[in-house]
């Protein structure tokens, strides 16, 4: 079976930032870092984050990492993580801590087709999608 697993990039950022997911979608974070294969370029970074996989009990898996000062980065744009389900107490609860010092873009509300949706930017500038699935008739 093969898997699509969203893998986030940051500056810097990448420890608390899979830190935070893990503290909204709860799981098992692991964590190496660029030291500790010794591939950092510049010791400075080697506490950094050259790979991070949050594995959650809904069976989600979200990777990040960190890029070094030496590689060009970019922040994220023209994507969305999505997360959606049936359960609005978990969804409602997600929303919740993944808007916590971040901006909504549309609120989580009840959209044409039914159900809830809702967009957001998180603190650490990656965009987000949650939906309620409407209920089938």
């Amino acid at each position: 079976m093969s898997r699509l697993n969203p893998s986030l990039s940051f500056r810097d950022t990448a420890r608390p930032a899979m830190e935070f997911y893990q503290s909204v979608f709860g799981g098992e974070l692991s964590v190496s870092t660029f030291g500790s294969f010794d591939m950092g370029q510049d010791p400075a970074e080697n506490d950094l984050v050259m790979h991070a996989q949050l594995e959650t009990d809904e069976g989600f898996t979200l990777m990040a990492a960190d890029t070094p000062s030496s590689m060009p980065y970019r922040e994220p744009a023209g994507f969305a993580v999505s997360v959606s389900g049936d359960d609005e107490a978990v969804l409602d609860r997600y929303w919740n801590r993944l808007t916590e010092g971040g901006t909504v873009t549309m609120p989580f509300d009840t959209p044409p087709w039914g159900g809830r949706f809702g967009m957001l930017t998180d603190r650490f500038g990656v965009d987000w999608m949650v939906a309620l699935n409407a209920p089938q008739e």
